[in-house]
């Protein structure tokens, strides 16, 4: 896939740069989540608490993937819809996560969140589980093993594809496509 190159560490100079719209490529160290590990992880900022990562300059995936294959990493492993994680995403965000990776629309106070501490949302390609797998070449969980696929992994990527859908100024692709569309 050609695009923006993106490694994590995912800097706020690197957040900064992009722009709704562009076409990027993820690789380093990323960390799925769904929403019941959002919940824990958010009581546990709550509690004052170490999360089990450091959430600084970090990239989540909204992702639940199937289970391995003998030989294989990761099952197939698509992105699930976002705004499940919106109640969570504020709070993520001001603790130092960077982007999130998921489809679909999302709140407006998830939106107010990255412009404020500077994030970013990526689309990822939805209904293709199968080739977003392809991209991972480490997984393992480190936190909810109790939660089965929703356990929170860390992943090790080359070449995610995905779409920056909102920028860190609050622009949405959803919104302009929409507008470009209607002209």
């Amino acid at each position: 896939m050609h695009g923006v190159q993106i490694t994590t560490p995912f800097t706020q100079e690197a957040v900064r740069s992009l722009k709704a719209g562009q076409m990027v490529s993820i690789s380093g160290v990323i960390y799925t989540g769904r929403d019941a590990a959002h919940k824990r992880l958010v009581d546990t900022l709550d509690r004052g608490e170490a999360l089990p990562f450091e959430p600084k300059e970090t990239i989540m995936y909204y992702v639940g993937p199937c289970p391995a294959k003998p030989g294989k990493v990761i099952g197939p492993a698509g992105p699930t819809t976002s705004y499940r994680m919106d109640p969570y995403a504020p709070r993520m965000i001001a603790a130092g996560q960077t982007g999130m990776i998921g489809k679909g629309l999302r709140s407006k106070e998830v939106v107010d969140a990255m412009k404020q501490y500077g994030a970013v949302y990526f689309a990822a390609i939805g209904g293709a589980g199968a080739l977003m797998a392809q991209s991972i070449k480490q997984a393992k969980v480190i936190a909810y093993d109790d939660l089965g696929t929703e356990a929170v992994r860390e992943l090790v990527v080359e070449n995610l594809p995905a779409i920056v859908v909102i920028d860190a100024e609050g622009n949405n692709l959803y919104e302009t496509g929409k507008a470009a569309y209607k002209r």
